[in-house]
């Protein structure tokens, strides 16, 4: 088990069930945790839940380059590993092409152009005392299937994947810049599609299970971690076998 001491990983949708799992195994193994979310009442609550000396905050929707400046800024150290959660999941099917082309502008703003502004504030200051820093996206099972009703949403998470190979190579060797692709976990976002199709959703699993926040957390840690020492520009899928292969 790798351990994160002396460590700082920059949580982005640090609020959400994936973000504390995260900053919850990170402190476990030594670590310090800067979450960052739009939700400055969901930040408090994860700190509670937390409950931990090292976990630091910040509110932000990280909506342009010069906000996640101000993220690197507010750092407490040199962050070794980015891990980039925060993103939105909004239908865009059954609406006027205006309507739709406004849904589109805020899922790409809030899952891909974030992914990249962040990065690109990151790298230059990023913690490489150990060796390479860390960067894990986080993609979807909806890039590697296709969902019906969120196109803008897979469309985004489909870019974070490219974006992902592209950083791998703009960053080496300085840093090893991966993603992960989670199929459906039991979280908040995804509770409104299970509560209407559980079982038909079951049936396309492998595993015949949803997912659980700690078992994206623990890939993302190996991300991190010493033992991924040789990987980067990789995808992950944490998805129970949904979707097999590359």
């Amino acid at each position: 088990m790798s351990s994160f001491s002396g460590k700082l990983a920059l949580i982005t949708g640090g609020a959400g069930g994936i973000g504390v799992a995260m900053a919850r195994l990170w402190l476990d193994r030594g670590g310090a945790a800067l979450l960052v979310d739009v939700s400055e009442e969901r930040l408090a609550e994860a700190v509670r839940s937390l409950d931990h000396p090292r976990v630091h905050t910040y509110t932000s929707a990280l909506e342009s380059a010069a906000a996640c400046t101000e993220v690197i800024a507010h750092a407490p150290a040199p962050i070794h590993s980015l891990i980039h959660l925060a993103g939105i999941f909004e239908a865009d099917d059954d609406m006027g092409p205006d309507d739709a082309r406004a849904v589109y502008d805020r899922v790409m703003q809030a899952n891909l152009t974030s992914g990249i502004e962040m990065a690109n504030a990151w790298e230059p200051h990023a913690d490489r005392r150990d060796g390479p820093a860390r960067a894990v996206f986080v993609s979807s099972l909806a890039f590697n299937r296709g969902a019906v009703r969120h196109v803008a949403y897979s469309a985004a998470k489909g870019g974070l994947v490219g974006m992902t190979r592209a950083l791998a190579r703009r960053f080496a060797p300085g840093a090893l810049v991966n993603a992960v692709a989670p199929g459906i976990i039991l979280t908040s976002m995804p509770a409104p599609v299970i509560a209407a199709r559980r079982e038909a959703l079951l049936d396309e699993i492998p595993l015949a299970r949803f997912g659980e926040p700690s078992e994206v957390a623990s890939v993302i840690a190996f991300l991190c971690g010493p033992d991924s020492s040789y990987v980067t520009g990789q995808l992950i899928n944490i998805d129970g076998g949904t979707v097999m292969g590359g």
